[in-house]
């Protein structure tokens, strides 16, 4: 029992452990709080891990051809989009299945995004480390949150608008009220289905960013198998936060943790199964969902399809 908590503190202590969990909390951030919008506007976004894996590799790509961290990242940006249209438009104008649509997005995304990057081999690099003065020197937390590269320092801004635009706009107001209760928006003058479709927009438009942040300020290089599932630990992060952008975060910093911590476990030298080690992201992942996702309430229209004058 002592090694276990002597091991224990050696990670707690460990300024690569914040400073890997800031990056993959990162990561997830910027898909989940897309995804929490998209959630609130009673869609169920399945294809969030194609739009950070298009995102990933158009992001490759585009900077690949300019040489520009900035255009490489509008051009992720532009990749997630691309596939939010696919997902919007097939869902809510179409009215196909919307897990349908999402799985077989992702699956499309990632046979076509391996493919493109065997015959085009984009070639990337990271971008610049900024540190913010004084912040920056802070003990254990300071490299991590302020002596990042800069495309971290996105979320400061993206965060605190995603929240303003949902609580703070007419927009946001009626995106809500097309998640509880969408029926009654309609009977308002909300065109409901737009709004839904907006809503996976803007989950592209931050799981794009997500993946050419991933490679551009966290990896340096495109491979397909580098999101390997965390777009569905992003879509956890917002049940486990109950659907609130605050605890949307605290998951995906409680997940980011568990990942850091098994880098850190091997990095510290100790001698742990490695499939325990691989598997644990995903044990925390299932159990905080089995904890608290019984405790919340989602929006009342979650994952229903909307028609007209049907209830």
């Amino acid at each position: 029992m002592d090694a276990f908590f002597s091991a224990a503190w050696d990670v707690m202590s460990s300024d690569s452990t914040y400073l890997n969990t800031a990056l993959f909390a990162a990561f997830l951030a910027f898909a989940a709080s897309g995804e929490w919008v998209a959630e609130r506007a009673g869609t169920l976004n399945i294809s969030v891990e194609g739009m950070l894996l298009a995102g990933a590799f158009t992001s490759a790509v585009g900077f690949d051809i300019t040489g520009s961290i900035a255009i490489g990242m509008a051009s992720g940006l532009v990749g997630g989009l691309v596939i939010a249209g696919i997902q919007a438009e097939m869902s809510h104008r179409l009215a196909a299945d919307q897990f349908v649509v999402g799985l077989t997005l992702n699956i499309l995304v990632f046979g076509l995004a391996g493919f493109l990057d065997n015959e085009i081999q984009p070639e990337t690099k990271l971008a610049h480390r900024f540190d913010i003065p004084l912040l920056s020197d802070l003990p254990l937390i300071g490299q991590a949150l302020f002596g990042q590269r800069w495309p971290f320092y996105i979320l400061y801004v993206l965060l605190p608008f995603t929240w303003w635009l949902v609580f703070r706009t007419r927009w946001g107001l009626e995106l809500r009220a097309a998640g509880e209760n969408p029926q009654s928006a309609d009977v308002s003058g909300i065109n409901v289905n737009r709004r839904r479709r907006q809503s996976i927009y803007y989950a592209g438009f931050t799981a794009g960013l997500g993946g050419g942040f991933l490679i551009l300020a966290q990896i340096g290089q495109f491979e397909d198998s580098h999101v390997g599932g965390r777009g569905f630990i992003a879509i956890a992060a917002v049940i486990f936060g109950g659907w609130t952008l605050r605890g949307t975060i605290a998951g995906c910093v409680l997940f980011a943790f568990a990942l850091a911590s098994r880098l850190s476990i091997q990095g510290l030298g100790y001698d742990v199964n490695s499939e325990l080690l691989q598997s644990a992201p995903f044990v925390v992942t299932i159990l905080g969902m089995a904890i608290f996702a019984h405790r919340v309430r989602p929006p009342a229209s979650l994952a229903q399809p909307f028609v007209r004058g049907l209830k």
